[in-house]
């Protein structure tokens, strides 16, 4: 597995980074036999160190923990047991749905766009939206089943995910709704 430690606004020495890459690699190999890269950043904000750490499993998949503590290594442990609840459950859920994925996941590329939030957005004079774009980038969109987007989604820990559906390749949006659930926006069945 290969391992990027960095630091912003900080010195990682070599005694953190020995450390990182045996706990860290212990943990991802105890749960997936095939783990790609991983990366590690830490940060000092005021009295408490912060470690972020992302690992990309060979099938796609990606898990993401972030830790927080008044001590570097103790921010690093943080980190590394929530990833290690994460690749559990995932692992769980792979044995629950009693089907492996033996091929990779598909990428394929998606514009993205950062607009300008505020009043700026709607044109004075006739009242339409014209929002200005801040940013212009290139993403990637993963075929995924419903279920392993889902289970991305909640590894990420992010509000919502956009996946091509893996049964017919149509785009759909997963998402977590206010009251706790999961909802799911497939345009194609729609009536």
């Amino acid at each position: 597995m290969r391992y990027q430690i960095s630091g912003k606004q900080l010195d990682v020495g070599d005694a953190l980074q020995t450390h990182v890459k045996s706990e860290l690699g212990e943990t991802v190999e105890k749960y997936s036999q095939r783990p790609t890269d991983a990366s590690v950043v830490f940060s000092r904000n005021a009295h408490e160190y912060l470690c972020e750490a992302t690992v990309h499993l060979s099938t796609g998949l990606t898990a993401a923990a972030v830790g927080r503590a008044g001590e570097v290594y103790a921010a690093f442990e943080s980190c590394r047991e929530k990833m290690d609840k994460q690749l559990r459950r995932h692992k769980r859920r792979l044995k629950d749905h009693h089907r492996e994925r033996m091929e990779p996941v598909e990428f394929g590329p998606a514009g993205m766009y950062v607009l300008a939030a505020g009043d700026d957005a709607a044109d004075s004079d006739t009242g339409a939206l014209s929002p200005v774009i801040v940013a212009e980038m290139e993403t990637n969109v993963a075929t995924l089943s419903v279920g392993e987007a889902v289970m991305q989604m909640e590894l990420l820990g992010a509000p919502l995910l956009v996946f091509r559906n893996e049964k017919h390749g149509g785009v759909n949006v997963v998402h977590r709704r206010d009251d706790g659930n999961v909802g799911w926006i497939d345009p194609r069945n729609s009536k």
